[in-house]
Protein backbone atom coordinates (compact mmCIF):
# COMPACT_ATOMS: atom_id res chain seq x y z
CA UNK A 1 0.00 0.00 0.00
CA UNK A 2 1.53 3.44 -0.83
CA UNK A 3 2.49 5.53 1.69
CA UNK A 4 0.55 9.21 1.84
CA UNK A 5 3.04 12.23 1.12
CA UNK A 6 3.29 14.90 3.69
CA UNK A 7 3.95 18.07 2.06
CA UNK A 8 3.90 21.88 4.35
CA UNK A 9 5.33 25.31 3.06
CA UNK A 10 6.84 27.90 5.53
CA UNK A 11 7.35 31.34 5.53
CA UNK A 12 10.48 32.92 7.77
CA UNK A 13 13.11 35.54 8.04
CA UNK A 14 16.67 34.60 8.22
CA UNK A 15 17.16 36.50 11.35
CA UNK A 16 20.86 35.95 11.29
CA UNK A 17 21.18 37.71 8.41
CA UNK A 18 19.58 40.51 9.67
CA UNK A 19 21.16 43.70 8.56
CA UNK A 20 19.96 47.68 9.08
CA UNK A 21 16.58 46.35 10.50
CA UNK A 22 16.20 44.22 7.50
CA UNK A 23 16.45 40.46 7.22
CA UNK A 24 16.37 37.41 3.79
CA UNK A 25 12.64 36.42 3.24
CA UNK A 26 12.97 32.07 3.24
CA UNK A 27 10.45 29.65 2.38
CA UNK A 28 10.85 26.04 3.84
CA UNK A 29 9.47 23.31 1.56
CA UNK A 30 8.69 20.24 3.57
CA UNK A 31 7.88 16.60 2.62
CA UNK A 32 7.93 13.48 4.74
CA UNK A 33 9.60 15.70 7.37
CA UNK A 34 12.52 15.81 4.77
CA UNK A 35 13.05 20.30 4.59
CA UNK A 36 14.66 22.11 1.94
CA UNK A 37 14.78 25.79 2.32
CA UNK A 38 14.59 28.17 -0.51
CA UNK A 39 15.77 31.88 -0.32
CA UNK A 40 13.45 34.46 -2.22
CA UNK A 41 14.11 37.79 -3.91
CA UNK A 42 13.05 40.26 -0.76
CA UNK A 43 14.66 41.78 2.77
CA UNK A 44 11.72 42.00 4.58
CA UNK A 45 11.59 44.65 7.67
CA UNK A 46 12.19 42.50 10.93
CA UNK A 47 9.55 44.71 12.88
CA UNK A 48 7.06 44.59 10.23
CA UNK A 49 7.58 40.97 10.13
CA UNK A 50 4.05 38.53 11.16
CA UNK A 51 5.86 35.33 12.31
CA UNK A 52 2.36 33.60 12.95
CA UNK A 53 0.78 34.54 9.81
CA UNK A 54 3.46 34.75 7.90
CA UNK A 55 2.72 38.18 6.39
CA UNK A 56 4.43 41.61 6.04
CA UNK A 57 2.07 43.51 8.48
CA UNK A 58 0.67 46.90 7.13
CA UNK A 59 -1.60 48.19 4.60
CA UNK A 60 0.15 50.35 1.91
CA UNK A 61 0.83 49.59 -1.29
CA UNK A 62 4.67 47.97 -0.92
CA UNK A 63 3.67 45.80 1.61
CA UNK A 64 0.33 44.81 -0.38
CA UNK A 65 3.29 44.12 -3.18
CA UNK A 66 5.03 42.03 -0.38
CA UNK A 67 2.16 39.44 0.66
CA UNK A 68 0.72 39.52 -2.75
CA UNK A 69 4.06 37.73 -3.65
CA UNK A 70 4.70 35.55 -1.05
CA UNK A 71 1.01 34.34 -1.44
CA UNK A 72 2.22 33.70 -5.40
CA UNK A 73 5.06 31.67 -4.22
CA UNK A 74 2.95 29.60 -2.14
CA UNK A 75 0.29 28.96 -4.55
CA UNK A 76 2.95 28.25 -7.12
CA UNK A 77 4.85 25.72 -4.86
CA UNK A 78 1.47 23.74 -4.34
CA UNK A 79 1.00 24.14 -8.00
CA UNK A 80 4.15 21.69 -8.14
CA UNK A 81 3.24 19.65 -5.92
CA UNK A 82 0.15 18.59 -7.17
CA UNK A 83 1.15 18.42 -10.55
CA UNK A 84 4.11 15.99 -9.18
CA UNK A 85 1.23 14.10 -7.71
CA UNK A 86 -1.01 13.83 -11.07
CA UNK A 87 2.48 12.63 -12.97
CA UNK A 88 2.76 9.83 -10.49
CA UNK A 89 6.52 11.29 -10.35
CA UNK A 90 8.77 10.89 -7.07
CA UNK A 91 7.70 13.72 -4.63
CA UNK A 92 10.44 15.42 -2.16
CA UNK A 93 11.55 18.50 -0.71
CA UNK A 94 14.64 18.64 -3.62
CA UNK A 95 12.44 18.21 -6.68
CA UNK A 96 9.84 20.57 -5.56
CA UNK A 97 12.49 23.34 -4.94
CA UNK A 98 14.32 22.12 -8.38
CA UNK A 99 11.28 22.81 -10.21
CA UNK A 100 10.00 25.88 -8.64
CA UNK A 101 13.04 27.94 -9.11
CA UNK A 102 13.50 26.32 -13.08
CA UNK A 103 9.99 28.27 -13.66
CA UNK A 104 11.48 31.11 -11.78
CA UNK A 105 14.81 31.45 -13.62
CA UNK A 106 13.16 33.41 -16.31
CA UNK A 107 11.64 35.80 -14.18
CA UNK A 108 14.20 38.65 -14.24
CA UNK A 109 14.44 41.84 -11.32
CA UNK A 110 14.46 45.35 -11.89
CA UNK A 111 18.00 44.82 -10.25
CA UNK A 112 19.12 42.40 -12.82
CA UNK A 113 17.77 44.01 -15.81
CA UNK A 114 20.04 47.08 -14.84
CA UNK A 115 22.66 45.67 -14.16
CA UNK A 116 22.34 43.39 -17.41
CA UNK A 117 21.70 46.45 -19.04
CA UNK A 118 24.78 48.18 -18.11
CA UNK A 119 26.98 45.37 -18.75
CA UNK A 120 26.42 45.13 -22.33
CA UNK A 121 26.70 48.47 -22.73
CA UNK A 122 29.14 49.62 -20.86
CA UNK A 123 31.73 49.10 -24.20
CA UNK A 124 28.86 50.85 -26.42
CA UNK A 125 28.68 53.81 -24.83
CA UNK A 126 30.72 57.10 -23.55
CA UNK A 127 32.55 56.87 -20.42
CA UNK A 128 30.21 59.91 -19.01
CA UNK A 129 27.24 58.17 -20.39
CA UNK A 130 27.98 54.93 -18.77
CA UNK A 131 28.78 56.89 -15.82
CA UNK A 132 25.16 58.64 -15.51
CA UNK A 133 23.68 55.02 -16.13
CA UNK A 134 25.76 53.55 -13.03
CA UNK A 135 24.35 56.61 -10.84
CA UNK A 136 20.89 55.73 -12.25
CA UNK A 137 21.17 52.30 -11.22
CA UNK A 138 22.48 53.60 -7.48
CA UNK A 139 19.42 55.69 -7.10
CA UNK A 140 16.87 53.29 -8.44
CA UNK A 141 18.56 50.57 -5.17
CA UNK A 142 17.71 53.37 -2.82
CA UNK A 143 14.28 54.24 -3.49
CA UNK A 144 13.29 50.34 -3.31
CA UNK A 145 15.37 50.14 -0.08
CA UNK A 146 14.06 53.19 1.16
CA UNK A 147 10.98 53.94 -0.67
CA UNK A 148 9.34 50.77 -0.77
CA UNK A 149 11.60 48.70 2.16
CA UNK A 150 12.85 45.92 -0.14
CA UNK A 151 16.27 45.17 -2.18
CA UNK A 152 14.57 44.15 -5.65
CA UNK A 153 11.10 43.46 -7.09
CA UNK A 154 10.58 41.65 -10.27
CA UNK A 155 10.13 43.63 -13.49
CA UNK A 156 6.36 42.43 -13.93
CA UNK A 157 5.53 44.64 -10.45
CA UNK A 158 6.26 47.81 -12.50
CA UNK A 159 3.56 49.73 -13.00
CA UNK A 160 2.67 53.63 -13.33
CA UNK A 161 2.27 54.21 -9.28
CA UNK A 162 6.17 52.81 -9.63
CA UNK A 163 7.32 55.37 -11.85
CA UNK A 164 5.28 58.37 -10.20
CA UNK A 165 7.04 57.22 -6.69
CA UNK A 166 10.17 56.81 -7.81
CA UNK A 167 10.04 60.68 -9.64
CA UNK A 168 8.69 61.95 -6.29
CA UNK A 169 11.62 60.17 -5.06
CA UNK A 170 14.28 61.41 -6.89
CA UNK A 171 12.74 65.05 -6.57
CA UNK A 172 12.92 64.96 -2.84
CA UNK A 173 16.18 63.03 -2.00
CA UNK A 174 18.93 64.22 -0.73
CA UNK A 175 21.91 62.32 -2.11
CA UNK A 176 24.82 63.49 0.39
CA UNK A 177 25.96 66.19 3.22
CA UNK A 178 25.73 69.86 1.75
CA UNK A 179 23.84 68.70 -1.81
CA UNK A 180 20.68 69.56 -2.98
CA UNK A 181 17.89 67.16 -4.63
CA UNK A 182 18.29 66.44 -8.32
CA UNK A 183 16.70 69.24 -10.19
CA UNK A 184 13.64 68.84 -12.72
CA UNK A 185 15.76 68.13 -15.69
CA UNK A 186 18.37 66.23 -13.83
CA UNK A 187 15.32 63.80 -12.37
CA UNK A 188 13.67 63.54 -15.76
CA UNK A 189 17.19 62.32 -17.06
CA UNK A 190 17.13 59.16 -14.89
CA UNK A 191 13.69 58.49 -15.87
CA UNK A 192 14.58 58.81 -19.10
CA UNK A 193 17.66 56.31 -18.46
CA UNK A 194 15.16 54.15 -16.82
CA UNK A 195 12.81 53.84 -19.56
CA UNK A 196 15.31 52.57 -21.53
CA UNK A 197 16.11 49.82 -19.61
CA UNK A 198 12.89 48.76 -19.46
CA UNK A 199 12.36 48.89 -23.30
CA UNK A 200 14.96 46.88 -23.55
CA UNK A 201 13.02 44.43 -21.40
CA UNK A 202 10.16 44.67 -23.00
CA UNK A 203 11.77 44.03 -26.84
CA UNK A 204 13.48 41.31 -24.96
CA UNK A 205 9.51 40.06 -24.28
CA UNK A 206 10.69 39.80 -20.07
CA UNK A 207 8.13 41.98 -19.72
CA UNK A 208 4.59 42.15 -21.28
CA UNK A 209 3.45 45.66 -20.59
CA UNK A 210 5.39 48.45 -20.40
CA UNK A 211 4.33 50.42 -17.78
CA UNK A 212 6.09 53.81 -19.27
CA UNK A 213 2.92 53.96 -22.04
CA UNK A 214 0.89 56.65 -20.18
CA UNK A 215 4.11 57.88 -18.70
CA UNK A 216 5.62 61.75 -19.94
CA UNK A 217 8.39 62.75 -19.24
CA UNK A 218 8.60 66.98 -18.07
CA UNK A 219 11.67 68.38 -19.43
CA UNK A 220 12.07 72.50 -18.56
CA UNK A 221 13.35 73.57 -22.27
CA UNK A 222 16.43 75.88 -20.97
CA UNK A 223 18.52 78.48 -22.65
CA UNK A 224 21.99 76.87 -23.59
CA UNK A 225 24.92 79.00 -22.81
CA UNK A 226 27.18 80.87 -25.29
CA UNK A 227 29.97 83.11 -25.72
CA UNK A 228 29.27 86.57 -27.37
CA UNK A 229 31.88 87.85 -29.87
CA UNK A 230 32.72 90.23 -27.79
CA UNK A 231 33.55 87.30 -24.64
CA UNK A 232 35.19 85.38 -27.31
CA UNK A 233 37.95 87.99 -28.11
CA UNK A 234 38.87 88.61 -24.70
CA UNK A 235 39.68 85.30 -23.74
CA UNK A 236 41.69 84.89 -26.85
CA UNK A 237 43.19 87.57 -26.61
CA UNK A 238 43.67 87.62 -22.75
CA UNK A 239 47.73 88.31 -21.84
CA UNK A 240 48.22 84.62 -19.54
CA UNK A 241 51.71 83.91 -17.96
CA UNK A 242 51.46 80.20 -16.22
CA UNK A 243 51.61 77.76 -18.83
CA UNK A 244 49.05 75.43 -17.58
CA UNK A 245 46.24 77.77 -17.72
CA UNK A 246 47.28 78.97 -21.23
CA UNK A 247 47.17 75.89 -22.63
CA UNK A 248 43.44 75.25 -21.28
CA UNK A 249 42.49 78.58 -22.33
CA UNK A 250 43.85 77.83 -26.13
CA UNK A 251 42.13 73.99 -25.90
CA UNK A 252 39.06 75.96 -24.98
CA UNK A 253 39.56 77.86 -28.31
CA UNK A 254 40.09 75.17 -30.04
CA UNK A 255 36.80 74.23 -29.45
CA UNK A 256 35.17 77.44 -29.95
CA UNK A 257 36.32 77.21 -33.26
CA UNK A 258 34.97 73.29 -34.28
CA UNK A 259 32.57 72.51 -31.93
CA UNK A 260 34.49 69.45 -30.60
CA UNK A 261 32.83 67.66 -26.85
CA UNK A 262 35.39 67.19 -24.63
CA UNK A 263 36.09 63.56 -25.27
CA UNK A 264 36.32 64.37 -28.89
CA UNK A 265 38.89 66.81 -28.45
CA UNK A 266 40.53 64.62 -26.17
CA UNK A 267 40.82 61.44 -28.64
CA UNK A 268 42.07 63.59 -31.59
CA UNK A 269 44.14 62.07 -33.88
CA UNK A 270 46.43 63.00 -36.89
CA UNK A 271 44.77 60.86 -38.85
CA UNK A 272 41.21 62.23 -38.42
CA UNK A 273 42.64 65.35 -40.13
CA UNK A 274 41.58 64.88 -43.81
CA UNK A 275 41.88 66.98 -46.95
CA UNK A 276 38.15 67.93 -47.74
CA UNK A 277 36.03 68.50 -50.95
CA UNK A 278 37.62 72.19 -51.01
CA UNK A 279 41.17 70.99 -50.95
CA UNK A 280 41.51 72.44 -47.18
CA UNK A 281 41.90 70.43 -43.95
CA UNK A 282 38.93 69.10 -42.01
CA UNK A 283 38.37 66.75 -39.01
CA UNK A 284 36.56 64.18 -40.07
CA UNK A 285 35.49 61.80 -37.08
CA UNK A 286 33.04 59.67 -35.46
CA UNK A 287 31.40 60.94 -32.48
CA UNK A 288 32.55 59.38 -29.50
CA UNK A 289 28.98 60.22 -27.71
CA UNK A 290 27.08 58.74 -31.08
CA UNK A 291 29.14 57.23 -33.45
CA UNK A 292 27.93 59.50 -35.73
CA UNK A 293 30.39 61.36 -38.16
CA UNK A 294 30.78 64.78 -38.19
CA UNK A 295 32.62 66.47 -40.84
CA UNK A 296 34.08 70.61 -39.68
CA UNK A 297 36.60 72.21 -41.44
CA UNK A 298 39.04 74.05 -39.88
CA UNK A 299 39.13 77.69 -38.93
CA UNK A 300 42.94 79.35 -39.08
CA UNK A 301 42.42 79.80 -35.28
CA UNK A 302 41.79 76.05 -34.91
CA UNK A 303 44.82 74.95 -37.16
CA UNK A 304 47.21 77.57 -35.41
CA UNK A 305 46.46 75.94 -32.00
CA UNK A 306 47.46 72.47 -33.05
CA UNK A 307 50.34 73.83 -34.43
CA UNK A 308 51.25 75.44 -31.46
CA UNK A 309 51.30 72.19 -29.58
CA UNK A 310 52.83 69.88 -32.20
CA UNK A 311 55.55 69.20 -30.21
CA UNK A 312 53.99 69.39 -26.52
CA UNK A 313 55.06 66.58 -24.45
CA UNK A 314 51.36 65.00 -23.72
CA UNK A 315 50.99 65.11 -27.70
CA UNK A 316 54.05 63.42 -27.97
CA UNK A 317 53.54 60.71 -25.53
CA UNK A 318 49.84 59.90 -26.09
CA UNK A 319 49.81 60.30 -29.88
CA UNK A 320 47.24 62.81 -29.78
CA UNK A 321 47.22 66.07 -31.35
CA UNK A 322 46.00 68.21 -27.99
CA UNK A 323 47.37 68.41 -25.04
CA UNK A 324 43.95 67.34 -22.93
CA UNK A 325 43.75 66.91 -18.77
CA UNK A 326 40.98 65.73 -17.37
CA UNK A 327 38.03 67.57 -17.68
CA UNK A 328 36.93 68.47 -14.05
CA UNK A 329 40.13 70.37 -13.63
CA UNK A 330 40.26 71.60 -17.25
CA UNK A 331 36.37 73.23 -16.09
CA UNK A 332 38.10 74.42 -12.83
CA UNK A 333 40.30 76.10 -14.58
CA UNK A 334 37.96 77.65 -17.06
CA UNK A 335 36.42 79.45 -14.31
CA UNK A 336 39.86 80.86 -13.05
CA UNK A 337 39.88 82.44 -16.51
CA UNK A 338 36.68 83.63 -16.70
CA UNK A 339 36.97 85.67 -13.14
CA UNK A 340 40.49 87.12 -14.70
CA UNK A 341 38.41 87.96 -17.72
CA UNK A 342 35.21 89.82 -16.29
CA UNK A 343 32.75 87.41 -17.67
CA UNK A 344 30.25 85.88 -14.97
CA UNK A 345 29.03 83.11 -17.51
CA UNK A 346 29.50 79.61 -16.16
CA UNK A 347 32.42 78.53 -18.11
CA UNK A 348 32.93 74.66 -19.43
CA UNK A 349 34.19 72.90 -21.82
CA UNK A 350 30.93 72.19 -23.18
CA UNK A 351 30.01 75.95 -23.30
CA UNK A 352 32.51 76.27 -26.15
CA UNK A 353 29.91 74.07 -28.27
CA UNK A 354 27.17 75.68 -28.39
CA UNK A 355 29.47 79.11 -28.66
CA UNK A 356 30.34 77.49 -32.38
CA UNK A 357 27.25 76.64 -32.96
CA UNK A 358 25.86 80.12 -32.11
CA UNK A 359 28.50 83.08 -31.90
CA UNK A 360 30.63 81.48 -34.50
CA UNK A 361 28.67 79.53 -36.89
CA UNK A 362 24.75 80.78 -36.90
CA UNK A 363 25.67 84.49 -36.89
CA UNK A 364 27.68 84.07 -39.43
CA UNK A 365 25.11 83.04 -41.72
CA UNK A 366 25.79 79.14 -41.36
CA UNK A 367 22.90 77.20 -42.78
CA UNK A 368 21.23 75.18 -39.60
CA UNK A 369 21.67 72.12 -41.76
CA UNK A 370 25.72 72.64 -42.52
CA UNK A 371 25.74 72.73 -38.45
CA UNK A 372 24.20 69.50 -38.40
CA UNK A 373 26.56 67.95 -39.86
CA UNK A 374 29.62 69.36 -38.33
CA UNK A 375 28.25 68.83 -34.76
CA UNK A 376 27.85 65.39 -35.74
CA UNK A 377 23.89 64.97 -35.25
CA UNK A 378 21.55 62.89 -36.94
CA UNK A 379 18.26 65.02 -36.53
CA UNK A 380 17.65 68.51 -36.94
CA UNK A 381 16.00 69.22 -34.18
CA UNK A 382 19.15 68.21 -32.23
CA UNK A 383 20.54 70.79 -33.96
CA UNK A 384 17.96 73.72 -33.59
CA UNK A 385 18.28 73.56 -29.66
CA UNK A 386 21.59 74.63 -29.74
CA UNK A 387 20.42 77.01 -32.39
CA UNK A 388 19.41 80.96 -30.89
CA UNK A 389 17.67 83.62 -33.40
CA UNK A 390 20.09 86.34 -31.83
CA UNK A 391 19.63 90.18 -32.93
CA UNK A 392 23.19 89.90 -34.53
CA UNK A 393 21.78 87.03 -36.63
CA UNK A 394 18.45 88.68 -37.96
CA UNK A 395 20.46 91.79 -38.43
CA UNK A 396 23.08 90.46 -40.84
CA UNK A 397 20.06 88.59 -42.92
CA UNK A 398 18.15 91.55 -42.70
CA UNK A 399 21.32 93.43 -44.50
CA UNK A 400 21.71 90.70 -47.18
CA UNK A 401 18.37 91.01 -47.86
CA UNK A 402 18.49 94.63 -48.29
CA UNK A 403 20.98 94.72 -50.68
CA UNK A 404 19.86 92.16 -52.78
CA UNK A 405 16.35 94.22 -53.07
CA UNK A 406 18.35 97.47 -53.72
CA UNK A 407 20.79 95.40 -56.56
CA UNK A 408 17.20 93.99 -58.02
CA UNK A 409 15.10 97.89 -57.77
CA UNK A 410 18.56 98.91 -59.88
CA UNK A 411 18.48 96.62 -62.61
CA UNK A 412 14.76 97.58 -62.58
CA UNK A 413 15.27 101.20 -63.16
CA UNK A 414 18.80 99.64 -66.05
CA UNK A 415 16.10 97.93 -67.60
CA UNK A 416 13.75 100.77 -68.40
CA UNK A 417 16.18 103.15 -68.74
CA UNK A 418 17.74 101.44 -71.86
Amino acid sequence: MRTATTFSVLFYLRSEREKDGFAPLMARITVNKLRKNLALKYNIPVRKWNTSKQIVSGTDPETKALNKYIMEVRTELHNVYRQLQIDKKPISAEVIKSLFLNQEEDTKTVNQIIQYHNDTMKDHLSWGTAKNYYTTQRYVAEFLKKKLKVSDISLQQLNYKFLSDFEMFLRTHVPGENQKPCGNNTVMKHIERFRKIISMAVRNEWLKVDPFVKFKPKFIRKERGFLTGEELRLIETKEINIARIEVVRDLFVFSCYTGLAYRDSYNLTADQIQLGINGKKWIIINRQKTGIQASIPLLPKALEIIEKYKDHPRCKESGRLLPMISNQPFNYILKEIAVSCGITKNLSHHLARHTFATTVCLVNGISMEGLMKMLGHNKISTTQVYGKVLPQRISNEMELLERKLTSKDKDAVVKVMS
